[in-house]
């Protein structure tokens, strides 16, 4: 195991000395795109093993969920790769350039940053997602997926890396460790820093937190989403409820899902009943604080402390009655994840308020947390989201996936 990540990483470094241009670049995604088309059968095929391998070891119906090809998801994957062909190639642009007194011109030009390792659970279309995005943005990638999705991932991986072939590109700028045995991970997180520049891990909180805890190299990746969305005094309830529907029953277990509401006290009466009501029609759960299961005719739940920090993935939200924005702000920023948090209202004073000082990564106005993703963004897909205080933040598209380098120009200058 340990000569063969050594190997992955050994031809990853080599990969990544290769500079390919922005039209080649894009021939490989169009030939991604068309072998994905002529291959779906084969790809509908390999997923089912993984399915009937989830079924058989009891793995919960949401994993499944996200495991589960069908030709919708096909499109979805094929439609991502098609943008991220549409867009810019994010690499050596002059993002600044300036001259000095003594005559030296000097220029701030993006690169890419190198090998970039993935670490990802259960989403096969990560596969694809990735190694588009990565490949566009000059970087070569090192794939390491669930064993759950095994067979789904590598016939995706391979399938690119026949695209690579096609074009007379090295195939190792795309590589994907085949080896299901755990330690695998251990090795790729502790033992791999002389090949691979930055990981980035897609998954559950265990999976994070073992990254977090086991890397020697630069983590780009969040913990947890706790997501809040607050109702402030001034919000329109129609509005109201149909954001908050959707930010909690959209799709329940992505990181982007609201998981705890908030309402100002002074609408509580008159949004209560009507907020929380069209959530337990949808067989939401609700645990709340003494005032709104006061004001709240519906079945519910007292909330406990543990519940403001809880990222539930399923159809159940924490909900508090809060004296004001300020009250509202205060609870994001201390039981929030930095990950994604929003504001409904018509009073921009307060809107403003609340984007300039929740610490989120993505900070919203009258609008679903469920937004809190790179295609929706418009960057074509995403690698993931980060919660770091450094960047990139949120969505990692193609122009997150580049650093920068200087280029001084000069003509025989020497410093005093």
């Amino acid at each position: 195991m340990k000569e063969n990540l050594k190997n992955i990483g050994i031809k990853a470094k080599k990969a990544s000395k290769i500079k390919i241009d922005t039209r080649d670049k894009n021939k490989v995604l169009l030939k991604f795109l068309k072998l994905i088309n002529k291959n779906k059968k084969t790809i509908l095929k390999e997923n089912n093993k993984d399915i009937k391998f989830a079924i058989k070891n009891n793995l919960p119906e949401n994993l499944i969920d996200r495991l589960t090809l069908n030709p919708k998801k096909l499109e979805g994957i094929s439609a991502s790769i098609n943008k991220i062909i549409k867009l810019s190639d994010p690499t050596n642009k002059i993002l600044d350039k300036w001259k000095r007194p003594n005559g030296l011109i000097i220029k701030r030009v993006s690169a890419p940053i190198g090998v970039i390792g993935i670490i990802y659970e259960s989403r096969p279309n990560v596969t694809s997602d990735v190694s588009s995005l990565c490949f566009k943005s000059g970087n070569v990638t090192i794939l390491r997926g669930g064993s759950e999705a095994y067979n789904s991932n590598r016939v995706l991986a391979n399938l690119f890396r026949d695209a690579l072939k096609l074009n007379n590109i090295d195939q190792n700028y795309v590589q994907i460790v085949k080896n299901k045995n755990r330690k695998s991970v251990d090795y790729l997180l502790s033992k791999m820093e002389k090949f691979i520049d930055v990981i980035i891990p897609r998954g559950g909180k265990n999976l994070v937190k073992k990254v977090q805890d086991l890397s020697s190299v630069p983590i780009i990746g969040h913990l947890e989403g706790i997501c809040h969305t607050y109702i402030d005094k001034d919000a329109d309830l129609n509005m109201a409820i149909k954001v908050v529907h959707n930010a909690k029953l959209r799709n329940t277990g992505i990181c982007g899902a609201t998981e705890t509401i908030l309402i100002h006290k002074k609408i509580i009466k008159k949004f209560c009943n009507p907020l929380l009501d069209r959530l337990v029609e949808n067989n939401c759960k609700i645990f709340a604080d003494r005032i709104v299961r006061k004001n709240f005719n519906g079945k519910c739940r007292p909330a406990k402390e543990i519940d403001w920090s809880t990222e539930y993935l399923s159809a159940k939200v924490s909900v508090k009655a809060v004296n004001n924005i300020f009250e509202a702000v205060n609870h994001i920023n201390k039981y929030g994840t930095m990950h994604t948090d929003s504001i409904i209202t018509k009073n921009k004073k307060n809107a403003d308020f609340f984007l300039k000082n929740t610490k989120s990564s993505i900070a919203m106005h009258n609008t679903s947390t469920q937004f809190a993703d790179g295609g929706e963004f418009g960057f074509g897909g995403e690698v993931g989201i980060s919660t770091n205080r450094l960047p990139p933040r949120g969505p990692i598209g193609l122009n997150q996936l580049v650093s920068y380098k200087y280029e001084v120009l000069g003509n025989g200058q020497i410093r005093n």
